[in-house]
């Protein structure tokens, strides 16, 4: 198999169901910054220890495969997924979330981020999140998306947000406020 196609030479690619876009529409915006969302979790997971954490961001990356074909499916595509994100999904990150604060020491401001080298990666992985939901969003003015996806996204850096608490406290590092 040929990694390489050459359909894209010109400055396009094929959505799922076929239709040409070009490389620099909303869309592939939308499901490249997913990527790079996915590769930095990746990263991240180099410098996680705990295994229900590792099994949680694990589980993180299939979703963000998901949410990516959901967005890399045209909206007019009678191509049916196989997997979509679900309110389920959205329940099941907010019991991680929920779970992941148990324990912590009461919120006293906003911190800065970093910290630990997996804190301040899961910081990187909460404002690309950010950025992910800013592009889905722009996409959504124009072309329908999920709100169940919406919500996920939404959830998803709140959890890294609580994560990056959750790794300091593990390895005792204190978290750095902001100062006016």
């Amino acid at each position: 198999m040929k990694i390489y196609t050459k359909t894209g030479d010109t400055g396009t690619t094929s959505l799922v169901g076929g239709k040409r876009v070009d490389k620099a529409c909303d869309r592939l915006e939308s499901y490249g910054t997913i990527d790079e969302l996915n590769s930095q979790v990746g990263l991240l997971l180099t410098y996680v220890t705990e295994q229900k954490d590792r099994d949680c961001l694990i589980g993180i990356q299939n979703c963000l495969f998901v949410v990516g074909a959901q967005l890399a499916t045209e909206t007019e595509s009678a191509h049916t997924l196989q997997s979509t994100i679900t309110a389920d999904d959205v329940s099941a990150l907010e019991k991680e979330i929920d779970s992941a604060s148990e324990n912590l020491p009461k919120w006293k401001g906003f911190t800065l981020p970093g910290g630990c080298r997996a804190a301040a990666l899961a910081h990187v992985c909460r404002t690309v999140c950010r950025r992910a939901e800013r592009r889905i969003l722009t996409l959504n003015a124009s072309e329908p998306v999920s709100s169940d996806l919406l919500a996920y996204i939404n959830r998803l850096s709140d959890y890294f947000y609580v994560l990056a608490l959750r790794l300091n406290f593990l390895q005792g590092t204190e978290e750095i406020l902001w100062k006016k």
